[in-house]
């Protein structure tokens, strides 16, 4: 099984933050593969299904971003999923907005949901970056539990990234990121 993380924040007041974009990708997978209901499990939202051959979990932890560790902790033991099986969605500051880019492991990039992931089960996972640039004005943290300006641009990419995800899960991580870049 691979397991999908969406990282984000609980809450209607942080659904179109900038900081939810991996629940907001998690939730545009579920739709677009039809999966079931979210259930409320390893205390995230969770839900099983398929993506072409591929039996998938898909989750959104619930512990808020610093914490999210501990969910992905709990699903991975349970349900014996390697690091290697695990895909990360998250915000990016530090890349320009609608600039994906993927990679298997690194570091957290300063990104607390990152760093709880990794002191949980090691760095050895798939990371989707999603860029969201970085306002020179304000506090960071401020910048990234703010809406986004464009949430219509925004769910196009996020809906290209879900239609796409096959060809990642398939192993083709610079096709998925070429098609999902070109919309």
């Amino acid at each position: 099984m691979l397991l999908l993380v969406g990282l984000g924040n609980p809450g209607k007041r942080y659904a179109e933050t900038r900081h939810n974009v991996g629940f907001m990708i998690i939730d545009a997978v579920a739709r677009g593969f039809f999966f079931p209901e979210f259930c409320s499990k390893h205390d995230a939202l969770v839900s099983i299904g398929n993506i072409g051959t591929h039996r998938v979990m898909l989750m959104k932890p619930l512990l808020y971003m610093n914490r999210s560790g501990t969910s992905v902790l709990s699903c991975t033991s349970m349900h014996k999923i390697a690091p290697e099986h695990i895909t990360v969605f998250h915000d990016d500051v530090e890349l320009q907005p609608g600039t994906i880019r993927v990679k298997l492991g690194g570091g957290s990039g300063g990104h607390n949901g990152l760093r709880s992931i990794d002191s949980a089960i090691g760095k050895a996972y798939w990371r989707v970056r999603f860029g969201v640039g970085r306002a020179e004005l304000c506090n960071l943290s401020d910048y990234v539990l703010s809406d986004f300006e464009n949430i219509a641009q925004v769910t196009d990419l996020v809906n290209s990234v879900a239609a796409n995800l096959q060809m990642l899960l398939d192993g083709n991580a610079a096709g998925f990121v070429s098609k999902v870049t070109s919309v």
